[in-house]
């Protein structure tokens, strides 16, 4: 046998082989994966197949499902109250975002200093991530309370009288924004404190002897370099946004007169008050279709703001 022949058998045999090794490796890799990808499938993509099955049906978790097609989209896309949901979630959004992100971002500032405290005050400002918002929500119903309220007591001490808060439907949403940005500005907090402590001191300590003033550095040096972490807490913030429910649900109930009905809200009541499943399903999915839809907006559009390294 000669060389050349030699070296095309071997070549063969390394062919013949080749596909059984990523065989083998793909089955190592979906060993390690099962544990989580079992919980996946069982309790998100098979119930995201199910809802989009119910959204094409008229169903009232009773009787027999009823094909209607598109039927349902066709409906809420035409639906006055359906826009109305969007755009009340969208006002959320316009409004708690930006707070939440300012105020998370000068408490990451304050405590990024060398302080007395720094540690509990790390702490203290976390601890409402981790409580539960029924605790939250019914906390900042009392203090917004129009009657006996401590808001409203403390605004009268400078001769101030307060709103109706959430029993007026023009503060009823600025009410839960409040509650929600209170909540979730230890989230924010220690997200851009870990990003502020990852730059480098030595850019900082450049330009200060460059002569560079504090604004400046902040404009052209902290904010650029804490970029990614304003882009994860963005996109983070903007999803939950999207998705609020729990402050609406125990402070107003949507209400009054509907002036804070979400689109999360509006869900829940087509499903359990409305008998509705189908629609509910619907709707869900073209709630999903636009926070799928604004997170590739967000992607694409990082590379001309977010700097890495």
């Amino acid at each position: 046998m000669t060389l050349t022949a030699v070296r095309a058998k071997a070549g063969g045999t390394r062919e013949r082989r080749a596909p059984r090794r990523r065989w083998r490796h793909a089955g190592t890799v979906a060993v390690f994966l099962l544990p989580s990808l079992i919980p996946l499938t069982l309790y998100t993509l098979i119930p995201m197949v199910a809802s989009f099955w119910t959204s094409l049906h008229e169903w009232d978790l009773i009787t027999e499902m009823r094909w209607v097609g598109l039927g349902n989209y066709i409906e809420l896309l035409g639906d006055a109250g359906t826009r109305a949901a969007f755009l009340h979630t969208l006002y959320f959004i316009a409004g708690y975002l930006p707070l939440v992100y300012l105020g998370g971002l000068g408490l990451a500032l304050l405590l990024n200093r060398a302080m007395p405290g720094r540690r509990l005050l790390r702490g203290v400002y976390f601890l409402p991530v981790i409580t539960s918002w029924v605790v939250v929500a019914l906390m900042w119903k009392w203090l917004l309370n129009p009657a006996s309220g401590v808001v409203n007591w403390a605004l009268g001490l400078f001769g101030v009288s307060g709103p109706g808060w959430w029993t007026d439907p023009d503060w009823a949403m600025p009410s839960i924004i409040f509650a929600s940005a209170w909540k979730d500005l230890g989230f924010v907090m220690i997200i851009l404190l870990a990003g502020l402590q990852a730059i480098p001191k030595e850019f900082q300590e450049a330009a200060m002897v460059d002569g560079a003033g504090a604004v400046r550095r902040f404009r052209h040096i902290t904010l650029p370099l804490l970029s990614p972490s304003s882009f994860f807490v963005v996109v983070i913030s903007l999803i939950n946004g999207f998705q609020v429910f729990d402050q609406v649900k125990i402070m107003t109930g949507g209400g009054p007169g509907g002036a804070t009905q979400v689109v999360v809200s509006q869900i829940y009541d087509l499903t359990f008050r409305y008998g509705r499943a189908g629609a509910a399903s619907a709707l869900s999915w073209l709630l999903f279709a636009l926070v799928l839809l604004v997170t590739i907006v967000q992607i694409r559009g990082q590379r001309r703001w977010v700097t890495y390294g």
